[in-house]
């Protein structure tokens, strides 16, 4: 595994359509289980696995071009000259799309959560600071649970931090916080 700043990565290709088990070994000696596995196995030395189950990927052919259609030409009909229109009503003009705000700028959200988090309409720093935390951990809970086990606590402190701009402080709290706890 190669170390980067905080963590160790590794890429390991793996056939999808099954799931795996797997621990981490640390410090030679100790071994560790996945904080965010897809679930845990018990073995039979009395200790749990971390699974990560891979779905199977169907790609579906590309649908075929259906053959040009010929244009049938009409014989031309005298013109009759249309009454003068009213003019039509003003459309309202449509709202722009809301902005999003990069999410994983708060400690303990990652990529996905950031994810499950927009798909309940926290899209911004703005609507993270104001959510609940039991609507938060209520998002986590229904995604499964590699997400339940997050804890949420902080998350709103931060954004509203962010969404003010306050970044220096924003990192001393951060700095403070294992995991966004």
């Amino acid at each position: 595994m190669k170390a980067s700043k905080a963590e160790f990565k590794a890429s390991v290709e793996l056939d999808a359509g099954r799931q795996y088990e797997f621990r981490y070994l640390v410090d030679g000696t100790t071994w560790v289980n996945d904080w965010a596995a897809d679930a845990y196995l018990a073995t039979p030395y009395g200790v749990e696995n971390s699974v990560v189950a891979l779905e199977a990927v169907v790609v579906a052919p590309a649908p075929k071009k259906a053959a040009p259609k010929k244009k049938a030409v009409a014989a031309k009909a005298p013109v009759k000259k249309a009454a003068p229109k009213k003019a039509a009503p003003k459309k309202a003009v449509a709202k722009a799309p809301a902005k999003k705000d990069d999410l994983k700028k708060i400690e303990g959200i990652g990529p996905k959560i950031a994810q499950i988090l927009q798909e309940n309409g926290i899209l911004t720093f703005e609507d993270l600071g104001k959510a609940k935390i039991t609507s938060l951990r209520k998002f986590l809970a229904e995604a499964g649970p590699r997400y339940k086990m997050h804890e949420p606590k902080t998350w709103p402190k931060q954004a509203k931090l962010a969404a003010k701009g306050d970044w220096d402080k924003l990192t001393k709290l951060q700095d403070e916080l294992k995991g966004g706890k």
